[in-house]
């Protein structure tokens, strides 16, 4: 289905360009032409370099690492769009930052996932299509469609070959186990979970396993992999119980601080990932994996060009 120059243009800014190039090669469509840069005082320019005047435009920009400076890329571009009379601006967001806090639990705390959905809304976003939310609910922060990818089917295919019948997937915790169940369910497999207590942010104390791991193979399913201590503690608990072999797999790498060093020295086996964040050089060490999420976008985008139904591709 080649789509050039039928009404559907496609743009990115600097977030993650080696994503964007891959859904437009999966489209058939060139990626857009604009430039955005800084000034000297680092405030971000953007020229758009062609018309978009009644085109159905695609933003593709996860809001990553720098996470304001994406935030803002994505926020500069989608009112030169807009002010450029583009038809329709769907925001394309593989990763959808500021998610974490998506309710009050304590005094005075702010609802970051509920704000940015407002800014995206005010900014010009008529739709947005993003991938595994760090809250199913963050979809009713938004007034326009939102349509949510889920990146377990694409992990789960990477290791339909290297599971058998006593492999194990294993939940962090107790709110992953609707993820963990959905990928168990692909693969026709039982699952076990990790009960855990967190003092605070970013610490986690892990303390229990509910589930019989012990002589098998193991497979820990998470959304998002930030200092990867939870994930790597998990995996040596999951060796004291008596697990063989330890695999890892996450939608969202964003492997701050020593999270790359913790994965290399951890149990973990190997640890497979998707492209909805650019993994940088130092990044790249022979335990992690990347699976594309491109097709699955491209498809999604050319469903909503079209006008057809995004929920077809979860069946």
């Amino acid at each position: 289905m080649n789509l050039s120059g039928s009404g559907m243009k496609v743009f990115t800014g600097n977030a993650n360009r080696e994503l964007a190039l891959k859904i437009c090669s999966e489209l058939g469509v060139p990626l857009g032409d604009c430039e955005v840069g800084t000034f000297s005082d680092g405030e971000i320019t953007v020229n758009i370099n062609e018309t978009v005047r009644g085109y159905d435009v695609f933003l593709i920009q996860p809001t990553c690492p720098p996470v304001n400076d994406n935030l803002m890329e994505t926020l500069i571009l989608m009112d030169g769009l807009k002010r450029a009379s583009a038809g329709r601006i769907t925001a394309v967001v593989p990763y959808y930052g500021y998610a974490r806090q998506d309710r009050k639990t304590k005094a005075r705390e702010p609802i970051t996932a509920k704000l940015v959905a407002d800014i995206l809304t005010r900014a010009g976003a008529d739709r947005v299509l993003t991938m595994d939310l760090h809250a199913g609910q963050i979809q009713g922060y938004f007034d326009i469609p939102v349509d949510h990818l889920v990146g377990v089917p694409i992990l789960a295919e990477y290791f339909k070959n290297i599971v058998d019948e006593e492999t194990v997937v294993v939940s962090p915790d107790l709110g992953g186990v609707s993820r963990a169940r959905n990928f168990a369910n692909l693969l026709d497999l039982p699952i076990a979970i990790i009960e855990k207590r967190r003092p605070k942010a970013n610490v986690s104390e892990v303390m229990n396993v509910i589930g019989d791991i012990e002589g098998k193979n193991v497979i820990i399913v998470d959304d998002i992999i930030d200092t990867a201590g939870t994930i790597t503690k998990a995996a040596q608990v999951l060796k004291n119980f008596g697990a063989l072999k330890v695999y890892a797999c996450a939608t969202h790498p964003i492997l701050s601080g020593p999270a790359v060093e913790r994965i290399d020295n951890s149990e973990i086996e190997k640890f497979v990932v998707t492209d909805t964040i650019p993994l940088s050089e130092e990044k790249k060490i022979d335990k992690i994996e990347v699976v594309s999420v491109a097709p699955i976008f491209a498809e999604a985008i050319k469903r909503i060009y079209s006008n057809e139904s995004v929920s077809k591709l979860f069946d």
